[in-house]
């Protein structure tokens, strides 16, 4: 049977109330959602920065930095993921299945964090190894913590990576603006991708990549250990690549629903482009249906409050027709 989960983040600023949401809509795969109307402290790159080992973080003027020292920003942080995980292991009492949590992963957390002395992480090869390996560190503590408290559901870990086509493509720009960083080789990416995967099942949890990005790098996520890749329909060619992934083990989580506010959205129409995209590889539905997880295309912090229970409630109906 097909499932339902969001990507990770939800309107509005009362946890409690959008991870009651959550376990009222998705129905077998709730997650701990991120609420970034808090502030930059609960946005991606700040919670997951609250996980590093070894390496610390503070708020400058033009972003997020590390190696200047802790800073209360990343401690507000660490204190508001502690706040976070407290009311959603109280909210999923008795819960016995899936659980998943979220993290920015180590190409796009290199892309938007800079060097003590400047300029981003990814412009340095020795600095992204760096962090790659910190984050991994940082996991491995985080998913065992996060497995104790969920002692009875399986802890699957959504590793983030939006900005991993453009990493890829030398498409972030520098400080100044007029240039562009290096392109980071796929067996470079592939290592500091690796190394997150590996920490993670080691910790006992399960990795799955998202990128909501256009031209996922399907064939370098699979290679570095991803179980599954989620991704926005709308923005993938149907390359065959996607099917031999498939058949390999790899699941496929489709992005169909708007993760913003839009009308006349029907399951149906949606349940279809999912179908449409698995028999162009002649695949039937008893093969791909108990694989299947239906998301939003993107995070919900940019929908109304209404529409990202909608959005969620959606996805949940788009899974059981399959």
């Amino acid at each position: 049977m097909a499932l339902a989960t969001g990507i990770g983040s939800m309107p509005g600023t009362d946890f409690a109330e959008s991870m009651r949401i959550v376990l009222g809509e998705v129905g077998g795969l709730p997650y701990v959602p991120e609420l970034p109307a808090r502030g930059v402290h609960a946005g991606m790159i700040g919670r997951t920065l609250a996980l590093l080992e070894g390496l610390e973080a503070d708020l400058q003027p033009d972003g997020w930095r590390v190696g200047v020292g802790e800073g209360t920003d990343v401690r507000r942080a660490r204190s508001l993921l502690l706040h976070d995980l407290d009311v959603a292991e109280e909210l999923t009492q008795g819960y016995q299945g899936p659980i998943k949590i979220q993290v920015t992963g180590p190409l796009t957390l290199a892309a938007a964090v800079e060097r003590a002395k400047g300029d981003k992480m990814l412009a340095d090869h020795g600095a992204r190894r760096e962090i790659s390996q910190s984050l991994a560190e940082g996991l491995r503590t985080h998913v065992s913590a996060v497995g104790r408290r969920f002692d009875q559901a399986d802890v699957v870990v959504q590793i983030d990576e939006p900005a991993i086509t453009a990493v890829l493509t030398g498409g972030i720009p520098t400080a100044s603006g007029w240039s562009r960083h290096r392109s980071v080789h796929p067996p470079e990416a592939d290592q500091l991708l690796r190394n997150v995967v590996d920490a993670i099942t080691e910790a006992g949890g399960r990795p799955v990549v998202h990128s909501c990005a256009p031209d996922v790098p399907v064939e370098l996520l699979a290679g570095a250990g991803f179980t599954a890749i989620s991704f926005d329909l709308s923005l993938a060619r149907p390359d065959d690549v996607w099917a031999e992934t498939f058949e390999k083990g790899v699941d496929l989580w489709f992005g169909v629903v708007p993760s913003t506010d839009v009308s006349g959205t029907t399951e149906k129409a949606l349940a279809e482009r999912i179908d449409t995209f698995f028999s162009r590889f002649g695949f039937d539905e008893e093969t791909y249906a108990d694989r299947l997880v239906v998301t939003p295309t993107c995070g919900l912090a940019g929908a109304s409050p209404q529409w990202a229970r909608h959005a969620l409630a959606l996805a949940h109906a788009v899974s059981g027709r399959h």
